[in-house]
């Protein structure tokens, strides 16, 4: 025996030996390595890893555990180790050592006291762990697994000692050794190592629930907080979710609560004290303030003002903070990740082992023993891999979502105090995407970011491998792999520019349709559809031309990664037998090499995509410090000041908004006394409105002082309105006192609004208020003040937007001295001079300052600049009649005698234009308002009359079942589906695409089993010949493989291309069709989002989709193949293994897919939330609810995290269990190569390597086909679109059979028409019959809703007749095609309709007419001189819905557009008050000239229009009642036409 070394003498026996343990066919190891190594290994884990149990004892949110049967069991049993350990040690000096003949060595005093020390520190966690709350202990769960692991071997000694002892006392010897101590320890070892089986069982669970806990845990709260450490590794505690979400679509109710440790009243206060501490590093202050660890003044998280006292030294950045803050977690993965990318290079070294293993099977056999531990070590390695990986991506995504948490909340807080000159620097949308975008870029970053020095490490360790195995010649394929990455850089660097190309032509594209949809009935009207159909597919062509240039370079890139592996291997390979005659390509070498060559494809194909990421988020941080350091609102511009005697007052304020160098305000002094109500008058533009802010504090104070006492409520000039419901917008966060609150709304005036609206207060409002007209925003805006119940009221003219009459009803009821407000102090910007006599106090504002002040009495006495804005103020003619003679009342009471003549003036000028107007039937289908033009470009009205609200009551009954809900896709997609798709691909191209895939994966294989050829042909070491032939043979399959790629990707781009094509021109062509009714039943939005988010899926998600899941599908069954012909009874082994693979698949992509799409439901909330916020902040801040609002945002993002957590945990307890089953294949294939006897080591080789990378493959393939089911559905949603009802034939044959000039003469006639709007609707015409011969002029008139639009509308044919037929020149109108009916007939529609495009393509979309005509057409038009002085001329851009234009000129180009056309019936649909009066004429003018042989038929709303027509219809109820002419109804006064006439002072 060799000499002794320390371990031998400290156990008395031998501590190693190599013939015992490893050459030999029957391994076993000495009992003394049994007893040490095997037993101190667990020993030292727990007591390294102890700390880790330390820290979570500490960062426990909970305490007390009550005791269990679980916590009492481990009590026990770890006490009943300790006595048995105990009695070891007392035995040992009983029977040892001594008087015994038996040496007592170190071991058998050492041995049991490591153990006692570990099993008491066991026994110290128990009541810890129950005191501190922590349920299950991951390294307790180690130890004890190693620990059993670990003493197996001990076990089978024991075991065969114990037998061979018995053999010895069995067989009679005369003296029978003692063996006493041996059999002691056999019985004392059994027992203590079913204590540590029993301690392992326990420790598989987790504890009882904590008593206290620092947040309510509810019923639904995450199993994960109570799993035990077993279940959270394999995440067995998901498996619930992931059921449910099979068994049926989850739903919102379904999901668990939030981690606390998630949410953010935990993150926020950590990452708020790391970012107070690096202000205050950042921005030196006065006073050095030591600071709680976070500031939690009741849960309320407060953040420092950067801009707040002390100079700067820098600005202060987010990103120490969230390094403090969110580091550990981050580290703790980091580590992880250390540990699985060491452990990926262990599996190289054991494929080694492996094939030299079957190399050796022919000439000297090794034990079988040896090729079965090979492939479990194998297995294992992979194992530990997969949780190690899992918990690394867990640990990230848990860090990327606080740090996107904490970004949101505190850009949300920053948003609410940031002053107006920071806020004007960037646009809502711009600060929304800060939290959008910007916060989201460091949540995917955090995934990536250890590769920065994970990327390198593993490069460094391949090649330290690589070198190993072939030499220098790495270097050659190393130099392949470096080249490919820049070559790889431009072509991104390309496809990048080619795919902001397509954005614009996308973004074109979308906006010309949303166009197109916006006045789809104009074009109808005038059949149009061709030529803007013709438009978009001419900019989708263009795109479509981007995108095949993307599809080449896309093509490009996959060829050269495709290539990459196989060149580099090719050049390395070539250079290592080319260099030295002795280099010999070997099995073992030829498969390590590769698969550590696949190891380093992954870290060079992520390093350019995480520089490129790490650019961008560098790019954010920017941005979001930018954001957070900008300017904040002074707080010290308002004082608060008790003692002062009026409740508001300014002294000689200076105000500015932010501007150093521009002063708004001068010089404003101004008291209110308390209970008083103070008016701010002046003209447009004079500072009214600024006054109002400086008293809240939004702007800049510059000198002065301001002192406010009391609560604040504001109404702001533009009222804000939150996505909410009406009532909650009046409530603003208030109690409902049921009282008070009708009282609010009689006052507001809003009782009949809210009667009307579908269901009442509690009818949700949309974004921005979309469906309220401006003057019930006003009235809510004004109601949510009045409810608010505070001191000081700043109303900014809140009466601009209501009519005269409501304007009245809220003065007397809320503003005036009688109103709910009388007791308040009240401010009023004011421009209606009715009110002004009854307040207390006037200010009159001019360019910045007061000009003066005083009651209304006095300030006429000085005929200063109130009676000049008096003046000014009537010419504006502003006032309705009633009003104009309550002022002259009031101000002959009050006036001097020579400021009377101008006054009177004025309202003689003021009367006139007003009457113009009061005599215009007020008509519901026009939104537009009265008045003439000038007023209305001043502020636009929308009224609220009693006409008006029966009507939209009429229209919101019909619209509460008007617009069908979208459907939701829930479930999977029909087969039907994916065989349209392939469809619109072509089967050619579908067919080459799966050929290809299959000869690229052939020709794979092919060249790897060539590679097994080549490295076992043992004649190459001396036959260069021979050697050559390999090499070239390996060449060619080389680059068939690389072309066979290039075409594959290729053919299948081109294919999505095509259908991206085809189903797209397919959705165009059938919108275009619809009949008008199915416009009306659908948004717009909804159709514009198939043309923009569907679409862009066909053109770009899916492909790529498609690429990968065809790919790794071909690469996965390749692995079957290869490892299949290696080891046949492979096959057995992969019916159970496909089976569990699929059903995890199915029940993560069920769950996942729904998890998705909750999570995208959940998180547009929050921003337009912010988006809100941003817009109403000076509101927020007026009532200061800031905190309110920061709650509401905290809780839209801890909702979105709710759907968000469960999908990231989905993609891992997915991964878990492909990868188990990869690894599962692993096993097998290398159990089978080593077992079944295969002698080929390159095949055995071969089958390995294939199957270590089959895990990764496995896993792709899953979230791929999921993600194609995801987005297929875009493709069901336009084929849905396509395959809806369609109007009638455009074009029919018949058509080109009638004249040219038809209808030559005009005739129209009615025979007992019938129409209603869509089926199961009322008719609305019943049975109409009339007769007009050529070149009459017919009006037609009758109350809203008597069915004149409907006439016009059938005479089009956009909707279609229910009985009857209207009959032109002979010809029945329903047997035409509708092109050659509606480019036969002229309209001039009510509300004039522009497209964005040149001024010509608006008058003829279809180029066929000449300049000359063109201008003709313009000239009788009036508009000839506009269009001269434009510089473009008859080019001029238009901007959307004719925008550049007013409404007068629109309405005078819809004039031009029928000149232009000209046909023998034409029909005027009355523009209500869309043109001044000047305008009318000039159009009336033009129609009687230039249509005089013409038949034309108008639909009026005044009277005095159609009074020299030549007959007159009068529809009632969808019936003729009268026809005749006018002068004969006139005639009879008891005609409803004369009643008509009288209503409007004609007769």
């Amino acid at each position: 025996m060799a000499e002794e070394s320390a371990m031998d003498r400290f156990c008395g026996s031998e501590f190693w030996n190599s013939s015992l343990s490893w050459w030999t066919e029957d391994p076993d190891l000495t009992p003394c390595f049994e007893q040490t190594a095997l037993v101190w290994t667990p020993c030292a884990f727990f007591w390294l890893f102890m700390l880790f149990d330390f820290w979570y004892l500490k960062a426990s949110l909970d305490k007390n555990i009550p005791w269990s049967k679980i916590s009492i069991a481990k009590l026990l049993f770890t006490i009943g180790l300790l006595v048995i350990t105990i009695l070891d040690l007392i035995m040992a000096f009983v029977k040892k050592g001594g008087d015994s003949e038996l040496p007592r060595y170190s071991l058998d005093v050492w041995g049991p006291i490591i153990k006692i020390a570990t099993f008491l520190l066991v026994l110290l966690f128990i009541p810890l762990n129950r005191k501190f709350g922590v349920q299950t202990s991951g390294c307790q769960f180690m130890f004890w697994f190693l620990f059993v692991i670990l003493s197996i071997p001990r076990c089978r000694t024991e075991a065969r000692a114990h037998q061979q002892r018995n053999e010895i006392l069995d067989s009679n010897q005369e003296e029978i050794p003692d063996y006493s101590w041996e059999e002691y320890q056999f019985v004392s070892f059994f027992i203590f190592y079913a204590f540590a089986c029993v301690m392992l069982f326990l420790n598989c669970f987790s504890d009882a629930m904590p008593r206290q806990t620092k947040y309510k845990r509810g019923p639904n709260e995450i199993p994960e907080l109570s799993a035990s450490f077993l279940s959270r590794i394999t995440y067995r505690w998901f498996d619930s979710m992931a059921l449910k979400g099979y068994r049926n679509p989850l739903e919102e109710d379904d999901l668990w609560d939030l981690r606390p440790q998630d949410s953010c009243k935990e993150v926020m206060p950590t990452f708020a004290y790391y970012w107070n501490k690096n202000v205050r590093k950042n921005y030196k202050q006065a006073a050095q303030t030591s600071e709680p660890k976070a500031q939690f003044a009741n849960g309320k998280v407060s953040f420092e003002n950067p801009q707040g006292n002390g100079r700067k030294k820098g600005m202060a950045s987010i990103m120490p903070p969230i390094y403090k803050s969110f580091g550990g977690i981050f580290l703790f993965g980091s580590f992880f990740k250390l540990i699985a990318d060491v452990l990926t290079f262990a599996q190289p070294q054991v494929l080694s082992l492996i094939i030299g293993y079957v190399e050796a099977f022919e000439t000297t056999p090794q034990p079988e023993w040896k090729g079965i531990l090979y492939s479990v070590l194998l297995f294992v390695l992979a194992s530990i891999q997969t949780f190690i990986l899992a918990q690394y991506f867990h640990r990230m995504f848990i860090v990327g979502l606080r740090i996107r948490t904490a970004l949101i909340n505190c850009i949300y807080r920053k948003a609410l105090r940031i002053s107006n000159a920071a806020r004007k620097e960037s646009t809502v949308g711009e600060i929304v995407n800060l939290m959008a975008v910007d916060a989201q870029r460091f949540m995917d970053l955090t995934t990536y970011l250890n590769m920065l020095w994970s990327a390198p490490l593993q490069i460094g360790l391949a090649l330290y491998f690589l070198w190993q195995e072939l030499g220098p010649s790495v270097l050659a394929g190393l130099a392949v792999m470096i080249i490919m990455i820049p070559l790889n850089g431009f072509i991104a660097s390309r496809i990048k520019t080619y795919q902001i190309q397509q954005m614009t032509y996308k973004d074109k594209r979308v906006k010309l349709m949303n166009e197109v949809l916006s006045g789809i009935k104009v074009l109808k009207l005038y059949a149009w559809e061709p030529s803007f159909e013709k438009q978009v597919l001419d900019i989708r062509d263009k795109e479509i031309a981007t995108l095949r240039s993307t599809a080449y370079l896309n093509a490009s890139t996959s060829f050269l990664w495709s290539c990459a592996p196989f060149l580099v291997s090719l050049v390395t390979f070539a250079t290592y037998v080319l260099i030295d005659e002795n280099n010999v390509l070997d099995a073992k070498k030829t498969f390590v090499s590769l698969s550590l060559f696949n190891i380093l494809r992954f870290p060079l194909t992520m390093l350019p995509m995480l520089i490129t990421n790490l650019v961008q988020t560098q790019v954010s941080v920017k941005r979001i410090n930018k954001f957070l350091n900008s300017e904040e609102l002074d707080p010290n511009n308002v004082q608060h000041d008790k003692s002062r005697p009026h409740p508001i007052i300014i002294e000689n304020g200076h105000f500015s908004w932010g501007d150093e160098d521009e002063t708004t305000l001068k010089n404003i002094s101004m008291e209110v006394p308390k209970n008083n109500l103070v008016a701010i008058v002046g003209t447009v533009g004079s500072g009214k409105s600024s006054v109002v802010q400086a008293i809240l504090g939004e702007m800049e104070k510059i000198s002065g002082s301001v002192n406010t006492v009391g609560r604040l409520a504001y109404v702001p000039q533009q009222a804000w309105i939150q996505n909410a419901t009406v009532r909650d917008n009046i409530l603003f966060g208030k109690a409902y006192d049921r009282k008070r609150y009708n009282r609010v709304i009689d006052a507001c005036a809003l009782r009949t609004d809210i009667e009307i609206l579908s269901a009442g207060d509690l009818t949700e409002i949309g974004e921005k208020g979309i469906n309220l007209s401006g003057g019930q925003k006003q009235r809510i805006s004004l109601a949510r003040a009045v409810y608010n119940d505070a001191d000081l009221y700043l109303l900014d003219d809140p009466l601009s937007a209501v009519d005269a009459h409501v304007g009245k009803h809220i003065f007397e009821e809320v503003i005036g001295p009688k109103g709910m407000l009388k007791n308040k102090t009240r401010v009023l910007v004011t421009h209606g001079i009715t009110f002004l006599p009854q307040v207390d106090n006037i200010y009159v504002m001019k360019a910045g300052q007061v000009s003066e002040n005083g009651t209304y009495a006095q300030l006429l006495k000085n005929k200063g600049a109130f009676a000049d804005f008096l003046i000014q103020h009537l010419q504006d003619g502003e006032e309705e009649e009633e009003d104009l003679n309550q002022i002259k009342r009031q101000l002959s009471e009050n006036a001097e005698p020579e400021l009377l003549a101008p006054i009177e003036k004025a309202i003689k000028l003021a009367r006139t234009e007003s009457l113009s107007d009061s005599i215009s039937v007020t008509s519901a289908d026009s939104l537009m308002g009265r008045g003439s033009l000038r007023r209305r470009a001043r502020r636009q009205e929308s009224y609220d009359s009693a006409a008006s609200a029966a009507s939209l009551k009429r229209k919101q009954e019909v619209e509460g079942k008007l617009i069908e809900t979208e459907k939701s896709q829930t479930g999977g997609v029909e087969f039907a589906v994916y065989k349209h798709y392939i469809k619109s691909v072509g089967i050619f191209l579908s067919v080459a695409t799966l050929v290809l895939n299959f000869a690229f994966q052939a020709f794979q294989i092919g060249s790897n089993i060539w590679l097994t050829q080549w490295s076992n042909d043992k004649e190459v070491e001396t036959n260069t010949a021979k050697r050559d032939m390999y090499l070239g043979v390996y060449g060619a399959f080389g680059f068939a493989q690389v072309a066979t790629s290039y075409f594959s990707t290729l053919a299948l781009s081109l294919g999505c291309i095509y259908s991206a094509k085809y189903l797209h021109d397919v959705l165009v062509h059938d919108t275009l069709r619809w009949p008008m009714e199915l416009f009306d039943i659908t948004p717009i939005g909804r159709v514009v989002n198939r043309f923009s988010k569907d679409v862009d899926t066909i053109d770009n998600t899916l492909p790529l989709n498609l690429r990968v899941v065809i790919t790794q599908a071909f690469a996965v069954l390749a692995t079957i193949v290869v490892i299949s012909i290696s080891t046949p009874i492979f096959l057995a082994v992969i019916v159970p293994i496909g089976f569990i693979y699929y059903f995890a698949q199915r029940f993560y992509v069920a769950t996942s897919r729904q998890l998705m799409r909750l999570e995208s439901v959940s998180r547009s909330p929050i921003y337009s939330h912010f988006g809100e916020t941003v817009t109403g902040v000076s509101t927020i801040r007026a009532y200061t609810v800031e905190d309110r609002f920061i709650e509401e945002s905290d809780n839209k993002v801890d909702k979105n995290q709710v759907c968000k957590y469960p999908s990231l945990i989905a993609n891992r307890w997915l991964a878990i269990r492909l990868e188990m089953v990869g690894n599962l294949i692993i096993l097998f294939a290398s159990l089978f190569a080593v077992l079944g006897g295969q002698s080929n080591p390159g095949l055995v080789g071969l089958s390995v390597s294939y199957a270590l990378q089959v895990t990764q493959t496995l896993n792709w393939l899953v979230r791929m086909s999921s993600d194609i089911e995801t987005n297929i559905v875009s493709v069901e949603r336009i084929k849905e679109y396509g395959e809806t009802k369609q109007e009638a034939a455009w074009e029919l044959e018949e058509d080109k059979k009638k004249p040219k000039n038809w209808p030559a003469d005009g005739r129209v006639e009615f025979s007992n028409f019938q129409v209603r709007y869509r089926e199961g609707l009322d008719l609305v015409l019943r049975g109409v019959s009339f007769n007009i011969s050529g070149g009459e002029k017919v009006g037609i008139v009758g109350r809203t809703g008597a069915g004149k639009s409907s006439l016009t509308l059938a005479l089009f044919r956009i909707i279609e007749s229910a009985g009857g037929k209207i009959i032109i020149d002979g010809e029945d109108i329903a047997q035409l095609g509708l092109h050659m009916l509606r480019s036969r007939l002229t309209i001039i529609p009510q509300d004039p309709v522009l497209f964005s495009g040149s001024l010509r393509a608006n008058l003829d979309p279809f180029d066929v007419k000449t300049d000359e005509e063109i201008w003709k057409a313009l000239e009788l038009s009036h508009l000839k001189a506009f269009a001269k002085g434009l510089t473009s001329g008859l080019n001029h851009e238009i901007s959307e819905g004719g925008d550049n234009l007013s409404v007068g000129q629109r309405q005078l180009v819809c004039l031009a557009r029928a000149l232009l056309r000209k046909t023998k019936v034409l029909v005027l649909d009355e523009a209500t008050a869309a043109v001044d009066l000047e305008t009318d004429d000039l159009i009336q003018k033009t129609i009687r000239s230039e249509f005089k042989d013409c038949t034309v038929l108008t639909i009026a709303h005044r009277l005095n229009t159609i009074m020299d027509s030549d007959k007159v219809i009068v529809l009632d109820k969808g019936q003729i009642t009268e026809f005749a002419s006018p002068t004969e109804l006139l005639d009879n006064p008891k005609s409803a036409f004369y009643s008509m006439a009288k209503d409007a002072n004609l007769v």
